[in-house]
């Protein structure tokens, strides 16, 4: 239901964009409403023994999964705390998404949803133009 419901919001902010500048829809608006029929979730508070392999596990009873990857801090290799799971169809990722969320895995309490597009390239940790000084 929750995923019905983002689809309908995503759906009338595009139409209220058209019919505020009475302009074609643009496609890549469209691809980004279509993009959230996704059957990509992300799992938030996951302990730092989870590993890529118990994610798995722990939604497979809901359909086929892709890839299951916990996200790692690349100087240390220890867990984030969050992750993905890719089903085979969106289907699956609604019923895991409304059978997991808030339930116990490996002793924490995990949040699951929709994985969202990342909206920009992220910039590094300085200032690249010349108005910095």
């Amino acid at each position: 239901m929750a995923f019905c419901n983002r689809l309908g919001s995503l759906v009338k902010t595009c139409v209220s964009k058209h019919n505020a500048t009475h302009a074609p829809v643009q496609v890549a608006t469209m691809f980004g409403a279509l993009r959230c029929m996704s059957s990509k979730l992300f799992v938030g508070g996951l302990s730092y023994g989870t590993d890529d392999y118990s994610l798995k596990n722990a939604f497979s009873g809901y359909g086929e999964v892709v890839e299951a990857r916990v996200i790692t801090d690349r100087d240390s290799g220890r867990s984030r705390g969050f992750g993905f799971v890719n089903f085979t169809d969106d289907k699956s990722a609604e019923e895991a998404l409304s059978n997991m969320d808030g339930k116990q895995l490996d002793g924490r309490n995990i949040r699951v949803s929709i994985a969202q597009e990342r909206s920009s390239p992220r910039a590094g940790g300085f200032d690249r133009s010349n108005d910095g000084y």
